[in-house]
């Protein structure tokens, strides 16, 4: 089991940027896809981006490409959202998830809010 930690949400004008954090536990972190996801109340949770275990490729949501990317440091256990040139629309808790097996997205973190003001 993995346990997952966001951090780096908070309060920012449109336009700006934010970089979230998410710290993993356990010793494999580089043998997992990672992730991240939003959602704002009332609608289901969205993929945002997400990361291959070895770091080769990555993907994102249409509506942030150019915009956000996401990285991670295996020696650190840790991925990373940079998101610029926020929008009011990006407000959203976010969460980070992992891949254990290859199949779904098995685990998740308690989610950090981020707000973008107009």
């Amino acid at each position: 089991q993995v346990q997952l930690v966001e951090s780096g949400g908070g309060l920012v004008q449109a336009g700006g940027s934010l970089r979230l954090s998410c710290a993993a536990s356990g010793r494999t972190f580089s043998s997992y896809n990672m992730g991240w996801f939003r959602q704002v109340p009332g609608k289901e949770r969205e993929f945002v981006a997400a990361i291959s275990r070895s770091d080769t490729s990555a993907n994102y949501a249409d509506s942030v490409k150019g915009r956000f990317t996401i990285s991670r440091d295996n020696a650190k256990n840790t991925v990373y959202l940079q998101m610029n040139s926020l929008k009011p629309e990006d407000t959203a808790v976010y969460y980070c998830a992992v891949d254990l097996y290859g199949t779904n997205w098995d685990e998740w973190g308690q989610g950090t809010q981020v707000t973008v003001s107009s």
